[in-house]
Parts: C-alpha cells; structure tokens; sequence
C-alpha cells in the first residue's frame, strides 16, 4: 500500500513504520481480495488518504472524527461527513449545518463538500477508511482504526494546541488518550437525526473552537463553505 499512497510529505515519515505493520498488510491484502471478488469499495483508492492529503500535519488545528466512509454511489472521497459535489447533503451534515448557523450564523452551503475546511487545517478523519458498497461497517475491524489510531497520536504529540471536536460515543473512545491539558476536547452526541436533538443542536463546538484558537494566538477557522459548481 504504502508504494502508491497519495498523501502529504508531511505524514509520510512520521508514518512509514505505520505502513509497514502486519495489520497494514493484510488489510491491504483484503481490499485486493475484496475488490477481486467484485466488491464496490468507496472511496477509490487514490483517495483513501485524502483528509492526511489535503491537511498537512503541521497545519492541523482541528480534528473532527467520523466512523465509517459514506457507502452510498458516489459519496465518499475520504473526508468524513462530507459527500462530492453534486451529492445530496446528508442528514448529519444538513445538522452540522443548523449548528453552524445557531452558533455562527453561518448560512448552510447547497452542497456537502467540505474540502474549503480540510484546506485550513481541519483534519476530517474518519476511523475506518475504506466501506463498501450499501455494507455500513463492511471494512471494520480489518486494520484501519490502529492506523487511525496511529494518526490521531501524531496529532496529539504536537506542540501546537489542537481542538479535537469528538461527536458522539465511538468517536469519544476513540480519542480518549487526548491529552486534554493541551488541548482543547469538545463532546457532543452525533449529529446524526437519532442523537442530535439529545445535545448537539446547542454545543456551540464552532464558536468554542476558534475561541480557543484565537486565545493561542492561531488564525480561526473560516466555517463558511464558498458556493461550489456540481462538477467541481
């Protein structure tokens, strides 16, 4: 895997040994004995690494993690929550967007593509990152989340303080060796319409974050997503 990988240098060293772990083998393996079967697995395979891609390591300043790729035709292009241009917004997204909006005032966008954040430094990582085809949960357990695992680690060795945005409960395990004395760790229920209306419409995670971000003397986030043409 680690001879094609499409990601940023700044990843690249830190993670090499990563990429060189029995678990990596043999997922790797399992996505070519996967896809040699005829299995249909999202994102295509230049864009597995695409949130590490689009966000150096140097320029994280948020992270906002996710469980699963999007495992509907045409959805996923590895960043979590956010869908391609052209792609009906999904519902935990359409709510992502009403707490913008309560907290910022931010007018929700007419699409789910949020490369606009992971471009300033929001790290939009999801734990497992390759689904397939209509199977939630199809590639859980077959490697992914210690890479991920792996990730969040480099991020939490950074001397820069990062805020970790950790929506719902997988999420909230999955970073519970973030040292929260360096950085800020906001908690919220999912976004997803089964959990929002329990906690997360009202967390004001936004306007915390780069609060936080401006009182360490780092540029906020710009959450306001531009208008995009569907064939971007």
């Amino acid at each position: 895997m680690s001879d094609s990988v499409k990601l940023h240098e700044s990843w690249k060293t830190p993670l090499a040994g990563e990429f060189a772990t029995p678990h990596m083998q043999k997922l790797r393996q399992f996505l070519i004995d996967r896809k040699a079967a005829g299995a249909r697995v999202f994102p295509k395979g230049s864009e597995y690494f695409r949130a590490l891609d689009l966000t150096p390591l140097d320029q994280v300043r948020v992270v906002i993690l996710g469980q699963d790729p999007y495992h509907g035709e045409g959805q996923a292009h590895g960043l979590c929550f956010s869908v391609r241009p052209g792609v009906r917004t999904p519902p935990s997204l359409v709510n992502i967007y009403k707490e913008l909006g309560t907290d910022l005032g931010v007018r929700p966008a007419r699409h789910g593509f949020l490369e606009h954040w992971a471009k300033q430094g929001v790290l939009l990582l999801n734990s497992v990152l390759t689904v397939e085809m209509g199977q939630a949960a199809a590639h859980q357990g077959k490697g992914w989340e210690l890479f991920t695992d792996a990730v969040i680690r480099l991020v939490n060795q950074k001397q820069d303080p990062v805020v970790f945005m950790l929506w719902g409960a997988y999420a909230q395990r999955k970073a519970g060796f973030v040292d929260g004395s360096r950085h800020l760790v906001l908690k919220a229920p999912h976004p997803s319409p089964l959990s929002a209306h329990n906690g997360f419409f009202g967390c004001r995670h936004f306007s915390q974050a780069n609060g936080f971000l401006e009182s360490k003397g780092i540029e906020p986030i710009d959450w306001a997503l531009p208008e995009i043409a569907a064939s971007a």
